[in-house]
């Protein structure tokens, strides 16, 4: 029950900042929240220790609990990223998301087709085929945990650590899009195509046709996408001295 309580509190307070209605600077009471949510001190603790590791708020003596601003968040965090996607700045999101994996995804294909271990490069291939049929049959969950796998399997075949660590940012992505009605029940044949592209040219080890099919896919899912951030204002991190 504990855990749960938690939980709740840290989604509670984490929505609420991320949404805007807990905004920049505003400063709450431990005290406060324990009526508010209705849960003991020793939640509250917990819960606004995660936030302040998320880069959400921070305590100050004599004053209490401030909220940051967006630019003291943790963007890559997969609870931020779960919360902004359902908060009014997804499209921001998804572009910021989008972007991150255009720069990334295309290089680890490249270095996937260099560097993957043999049993790696025959599932990504299996995984690939797997989509196509789930995607003509509409099978919508299969198609997103298949599709989860695919990229994740993509970036760790780089043997890029750093790479391979995005895999929970992707994970929320594509979760966050099917979650909020942003992929087609059917994906588009082309798409399809294309993931077995890079997966064929990874399992051939050719890293130029790897990169190339993978720079179509997230071409086509920025183009697909671009409605929804159109007019969502960027976020310019201050550079510290």
């Amino acid at each position: 029950m504990t855990s749960s309580l938690h939980h709740r509190a840290i989604d509670n307070l984490g929505t609420r900042i991320i949404s805007g209605d807990l905004p920049a600077y505003h400063v709450m009471l431990a005290e406060q929240l324990e009526v508010e949510l209705k849960v003991s001190r020793s939640v509250i603790r917990e819960a606004v220790r995660v936030l302040q590791s998320l880069g959400l708020v921070e305590t100050t003596k004599r004053v209490g609990i401030r909220v940051l601003p967006v630019s003291r968040w943790n963007p890559f965090d997969p609870q931020v990223i779960r919360w902004r996607l359902a908060s009014d700045a997804r499209g921001a999101q998804l572009r910021s998301l989008a972007e991150l994996r255009a720069a990334v995804e295309p290089a680890a294909a490249e270095l996937a087709a260099q560097n993957a271990p043999a049993a790696l490069r025959m599932e990504l291939v299996d995984v690939a085929r797997a989509m196509r049929e789930a995607g003509n049959n509409g099978e919508v969950a299969r198609f997103l945990e298949l599709d989860i796998r695919f990229h994740s399997l993509l970036l760790s075949g780089s043997g890029n650590e750093m790479f391979a660590n995005l895999m929970g940012q992707v994970a929320e992505t594509l979760t966050g899009r099917t979650v909020h009605g942003l992929m087609p029940d059917h994906p588009h044949q082309a798409a399809l195509q294309w993931h077995e592209d890079v997966a064929d040219a990874i399992a051939r080890g050719d890293a130029v046709s790897a990169r190339e099919a993978s720079d179509r896919i997230m071409r086509r899912t920025m183009s697909q996408m671009a409605d929804t951030w159109t007019e969502q204002p960027r976020v310019f991190i201050p550079v510290r001295q």
